[in-house]
């Protein structure tokens, strides 16, 4: 058995800038300004970063960025249910359905991917995005599984998702679905690349097999 953990945006599904959106709108709300969010790189930061690292730029001390966190959180989640909760702006990518389903070895058929994911870790969870592994873990480990890192496959379209599966040993996926081309992602080394998930037979058969 592995524990597969999927980044979301770029490589589940694209929200077409929805995030960045809703981020500024909450920033604003919350902190009184959205800082250089214009020019913020998203790629593979989490969502503790993103807030510390605007803010700090924006000149606000950092006990007043963190005392503000929960509610920008809860602010920004508003915001984006606002965005994109009819789903029109939301596009699942290519394969990635039946290759959720596949790998939950589900028999059922719902319409959206929410039923197939039992653990996560998120980027609200921990600011270093290297730490969300373990989190994720844990959270299995509460349920009854044990994963070893070594059995974690971590999947995602930046090398920042790269970067977080070789900083605990698990085996790294790139996807260029999101902003990055296949050659940048080479250069970084991954497990496995592929340029989308739509040979789905292909994909899940050497997601499953799991050696790099």
């Amino acid at each position: 058995m592995r524990l597969f953990l999927f980044d979301i945006d770029g490589t589940l599904v694209s929200v077409r800038g929805a995030g960045r959106t809703a981020f500024a709108r909450a920033l604003l709300e919350i902190y009184g300004t959205s800082g250089s969010i214009d020019r913020y790189d998203f790629r593979g930061r989490t969502d503790l970063s993103i807030v510390h690292e605007l803010m700090t730029e924006a000149g606000l001390d950092g006990d007043r960025i963190r005392a503000g966190v929960e509610q920008c959180f809860a602010a920004y989640a508003r915001e984006l249910t606002r965005v994109i909760g009819d789903g029109s702006r939301i596009q699942v990518l290519p394969g990635v359905a039946e290759v959720i389903r596949r790998l939950g070895a589900r028999t059922d058929e719902p319409t959206g991917l929410w039923p197939f994911f039992r653990v996560a870790a998120y980027g609200g969870d921990h600011a270093d995005r290297l730490r969300l592994p373990a989190i994720a873990c844990d959270r299995a480990r509460a349920l009854g599984h044990e994963f070893t890192f070594d059995r974690v496959t971590i999947i995602g379209d930046t090398p920042l998702d790269v970067a977080c599966a070789r900083g605990c040993g698990a085996v790294a996926v790139a996807v260029a679905t999101g902003q990055y081309t296949v050659e940048e992602l080479a250069s970084h080394r991954p497990d496995m690349l592929f340029a989308d998930l739509a040979d789905v037979d292909r994909v899940v058969a050497r997601l499953a097999d799991g050696v790099p």
